[in-house]
């Protein structure tokens, strides 16, 4: 079916495993994107990501380094099973004074 295009804006969300996806599109005339959102599960829960984990670390701070990243990035994982996989995600730095 053809369909000749016009301006507007379309919006939806749909269930993830990990949460909501919103997304919102606006177009032109002539078809083209001019506007794109797209805000996936993790990028909601990143301000809890990070508070947990300054929680998580203060009564671990003692741990090897190694062991410290691993533990950190299974609790990471509770939220985003797939981030660690996905991305490059965790630079554990530790300032040990």
């Amino acid at each position: 079916m053809e369909v000749a295009p016009r301006a507007g804006t379309g919006y939806g969300c749909t269930e993830a495993p990990r949460g909501i996806l919103y997304h919102r599109y606006t177009i032109d005339d002539a078809g083209f994107i001019t506007d794109a959102k797209i805000v996936p599960p993790t990028a909601q829960n990143q301000k809890a990501i990070e508070a947990d984990l300054r929680a998580f670390v203060d009564p671990r701070i003692d741990l090897p380094q190694e062991t410290l990243t691993w533990q950190c990035e299974q609790a990471i994982r509770n939220y985003d099973p797939c981030i660690s996989c996905a991305t490059h995600f965790l630079a554990l730095r530790v300032d040990r004074e």
